[in-house]
């Protein structure tokens, strides 16, 4: 009796390991099947993905040309023995762009944003575009207008989310770049008042489009002027003041307003840099006319993409008919790119671009900084801390260009100054001020940055009583 109880007793317990051991076969062959079903599926998916497999493996072969860190090779740039070719950062050379050139000119004149080309190369998947051939081959969108809903929708999120743009109450006009947006804006608010051409103003310094392409198009409606400060109070009711307010500025990164305070002004408030990677946002920009550009939001300046945010429907609709007229809409390739690139910001609210833009930026303008304290003969504009509301605390300046003075009563040629020490900025004179004044951008390559630093290191290093920072 007592081993058959025993028995029983060892049987009782064992039936909940029993219990388990089935749940747990029976688990795992669930598994199989979902894995092999899944495999099955998939493998018949991407075996249909013959054209779009084809096309990423040769975006990513092309991407993996690493060109020793100085450069990049494109899809469509050269093939040399079907191989793609490295095209090099400044001042380097070679098949692999390994080469440094030490007597090359440190190059930072223009505005080419490509300091976040490392944060999209980190962002590979989610910013990549696979288009086919066939993709929205006509003129129009399905609701016969010349603007995809869709990025219009993710523009007005991706304000909401940053806090620099109200676009309640608001229409959109979507334009190859800001450029063409300008000059569209100045047309159509030229037409206020046709029977005298208006009078185009900026407050120097100013960035140099606002005169170049108002006297490019040599209009009957409309003139550059000239400093915005000398029609302060216009009182002549004929007379028709457009004025150009750029904040944060080109090139002192100021934070401006306009200066024009007649009724008979208007105000084309241009907001390219109005992002948290160069400047506090202290509140929503609330203008009847503000601009913006992809090209200083996610430095895809190439991709010729820039908004309007417009208040007043009659304006609204001159705009757009400029832009018809001028090149029929914004190209549906371009605006398959700024969708892909916005959603793609908007993935954390922006967050991980606009970290890591400012810490760039930041670390920049403080690196110059330190170089130039040292200098008597050198100087660099002051912009103070404030308060950001994207980043709900008060932050240091990261601006995008260093606005360089010659102190020195015998450098007035400041800009010629620099060129011989191997640095190309801008002249100031093409900013409207003075030749004292020198743009150097910060926005380019970390290369383009490091040339700038050794060469102005090497230019303060020879003033007298210079002291090692």
């Amino acid at each position: 009796m007592g081993a058959a109880n025993k028995i029983d007793d060892d049987i009782k317990r064992a039936k909940p390991y029993g219990l388990v051991l089935v749940f747990s076969v029976a688990v795992n062959i669930l598994f199989l099947l979902v894995f092999f079903f899944n495999f099955f599926v998939g493998f018949q998916y991407y075996w249909k993905l013959s054209w779009s497999m084809r096309a990423a493996m040769e975006a990513e072969a092309v991407a993996s040309e690493s060109c020793s860190g100085h450069g990049r090779a494109y899809l469509d740039g050269l093939l040399v023995d079907g191989k793609p070719v490295c095209e090099c950062n400044t001042c380097f050379g070679g098949p692999d762009c390994s080469l440094f050139s030490p007597g090359c000119a440190a190059d930072v004149e223009s505005g080419n944003p490509l300091f976040l080309e490392p944060f999209w190369m980190q962002k590979a998947a989610s910013s990549a575009v696979l288009v086919a051939g066939w993709h929205r081959m006509g003129y129009a969108y399905n609701d016969h207008s010349s603007i995809s809903e869709e990025l219009q929708r993710r523009i007005q999120e991706l304000h909401s989310a940053v806090g620099n743009a109200v676009t309640a109450g608001r229409f959109i006009v979507f334009g190859a770049g800001s450029t063409q947006l300008l000059n569209a804006a100045v047309h159509a608010l030229s037409l206020a008042n046709p029977s005298l051409p208006a009078g185009v103003v900026a407050t120097p310094p100013f960035y140099p489009a606002y005169k170049t392409q108002t006297d490019f198009f040599r209009s009957m409606d409309y003139k550059f002027v000239g400093d915005a400060s000398l029609w302060k109070n216009v009182t002549d009711v004929n007379m028709n003041i457009i004025e150009f307010v750029t904040s944060p500025n080109n090139p002192d990164c100021q934070l401006k307003k306009s200066v024009v305070e007649s009724p008979y002004a208007k105000t084309i408030h241009d907001h390219a840099y109005y992002w948290p990677h160069f400047t506090a946002i202290p509140a929503p920009a609330d203008e009847d006319l503000m601009i913006f550009t992809l090209s200083k939001l996610t430095g895809h300046a190439g991709s010729r993409f820039g908004w309007a945010l417009i208040k007043d429907e009659a304006l609204y609709k001159t705009m757009s008919t400029y832009v018809t007229q001028n090149s029929l809409g914004v190209s549906h390739d371009t605006q398959l790119v700024a969708l892909k690139l916005i959603k793609s910001v908007l993935q954390e609210n922006g967050r991980e671009i606009f970290d890591f833009g400012f810490q760039t930026m930041r670390s920049r303008w403080e690196n110059l900084k330190t170089v130039l304290s040292a200098s008597k003969r050198f100087s660099v504009q002051e912009i103070e801390p404030q308060f950001c509301t994207f980043y709900q605390k008060v932050r240091g300046p990261s601006p995008a260009y260093a606005w360089l003075k010659c102190e020195r009563e015998e450098d007035k040629e400041c800009y010629q100054v620099l060129r011989a020490a191997g640095i190309e900025g801008r002249d100031g004179n093409k900013f409207g001020a003075y030749s004292q004044y020198v743009r150097l951008s910060l926005i380019k390559t970390q290369d383009d940055f490091d040339l700038l630093l050794q060469k102005m290191n090497a230019l303060v290093s020879k003033e007298d009583g210079f002291k090692t920072v």
